[in-house]
């Protein structure tokens, strides 16, 4: 006898399931036509960024500043300019003061007598800005104001968002102090070496006729006045 020819039959997916292959298929594409229109609407959404727009010093009567910079902000809106004057800051550092024997959080100006503005340079703003009260005119060369670097507005604004804050130190190395706290109380002595990171002052005090080395915390010495 002959050996039995096999039979091929090809089988065919239910309907459900070319169904849901079908599905699945649409939702790919949707997925990845949408992946690639993202960057597309992101590049749209953001606005190119108007390369006349600069940062500049303008110079103000000493301890004016924060007057200066609200005046100017209020000029800026009442005089319809704030598609053309955009930010006034003054450069200001936290920083730990010791006073009477107590730490205190202070806010110090990093350039006293300064107000930075950003701003698009012209005829009107320029205007607005130099005629504000407390003003005295624009740091730059002669009449024309000069815009600042970026790379020197971004230390600015970097030094002003640091978050640790520097301890003011009072006194210098050589400085006669007293010691006001501690085992070494009432004893007078000679500042050797200053850590403001660390808070902490190298005092040289004379102990049994011999001048000795003592790390004090700045809030156990005082000057002498």
């Amino acid at each position: 006898m002959s050996p039995s020819k096999r039979s091929t039959k090809t089988v065919e997916k239910p309907a459900e399931a070319v169904v849901e292959d079908e599905a699945h298929l649409d939702a790919l594409t949707d997925e990845t036509e949408l992946e690639a229109a993202a960057p597309a609407e992101e590049e749209e959404a953001a606005e190119p960024r108007d390369e006349r727009r600069k940062w500049y010093v303008i110079h103000t009567y000493s301890g004016y500043e924060n007057k200066v910079k609200t005046n100017l902000e209020h000029r800026i809106d009442s005089m319809g300019v704030r598609d053309k004057i955009f930010q006034v800051i003054i450069p200001t550092e936290e920083e730990i003061e010791i006073k009477d024997g107590q730490r205190r959080t202070v806010q110090r100006k990093v350039f006293p007598g300064y107000v930075l503005v950003e701003m698009v340079m012209g005829d009107d703003s320029w205007y607005v800005v130099r005629n504000t009260p407390g003003v005295t005119g624009f740091v730059g060369a002669g009449t024309r104001p000069t815009a600042l670097e970026d790379t020197e507005v971004k230390r600015i604004l970097k030094q002003m968002k640091m978050e640790a804050p520097k301890v003011k130190v009072t006194f210098s190395r050589g400085e006669r102090v007293k010691v006001v706290d501690g085992p070494f109380t009432d004893f007078i002595g000679v500042v050797d070496d200053i850590n403001p990171e660390k808070g902490k002052v190298r005092v040289l005090v004379s102990f049994f006729g011999r001048e000795t080395p003592v790390e004090l915390d700045f809030l156990q010495v005082a000057r002498i006045t």
